[in-house]
């Protein structure tokens, strides 16, 4: 899309770093973990970090049957947000400085996932943590699935913003002698760090003590 699909959506600062396609809306949600979800009870506004997850073009999050956030989001609208920071930028002025980064608003209503359809949202959830793991794992059972609520909002009502490059500096401020550019900034992935139980069961599983690491464990720092 080219225009914001509502007021809500309608980005005025800085309009020109402002994106309204579906298919960098969905980028930028595969490529988060988290999302921040923004909502109002009888004891104020609350603005709650959550795992996130897309299956087609919807963002999904999931919780406890008792979570007060989720018993809450069928109640009203709310607002989600992403934010990917890529770097610093120092420009030859102070007020100039500024942030390269790709971030997403997402508006709307959650709605609540139907049983049948729990198994396979929770699957594409765990797919998407670590991809691969699922047949190496003891799957959910049935009294998991009913103490969890899995949540949707359709991404249809939504907006990027996305700043990336060098400063942008005045003409007047080009003459001044100092290093300008980007900083990098971005999500390191450490060597994995084995649980030390996995010896033990592993002993009792001879035919397992010299199998490869799984690829979602072997390719972690490189993935």
């Amino acid at each position: 899309m080219d225009t914001a699909p509502s007021l809500r959506t309608q980005v005025r600062r800085i309009a020109k770093n402002a994106s309204y396609d579906s298919a960098l809306l969905h980028a930028i949600v595969d490529a988060a973990y988290l999302c921040h979800v923004a909502f109002g009870d009888a004891h104020g506004t609350h603005c709650i970090p959550t795992a996130c997850w897309r299956i087609g073009g919807h963002l999904y999050i999931h919780g406890s049957n008792g979570s007060r956030m989720l018993k809450r989001l069928t109640e009203q609208e709310c607002c989600v947000t992403i934010t990917h920071l890529d770097g610093l930028v120092l420009a030859r002025a102070a007020f100039n400085h500024s942030m390269n980064y790709r971030s997403a608003m997402i508006y709307g209503r959650f709605t609540v996932v139907e049983e049948a359809d729990k198994e396979a949202a929770l699957e594409a959830f765990m797919e998407h943590l670590a991809p691969g793991r699922l047949p190496l794992v003891r799957p959910g059972n049935a009294q998991e699935y009913a103490a969890t609520t899995i949540m949707r909002i359709a991404l249809d009502e939504a907006a990027c913003k996305v700043r990336s490059g060098p400063p942008n500096d005045d003409e007047d401020d080009l003459h001044i002698a100092t290093w300008a550019g980007v900083l990098p900034l971005g999500v390191a992935r450490g060597a994995p760090v084995p649980d030390a139980r996995c010896a033990a069961a592993l002993a009792k599983a001879p035919d397992q003590s010299s199998a490869p690491l799984p690829d979602h464990v072997a390719g972690w720092q490189d993935r």
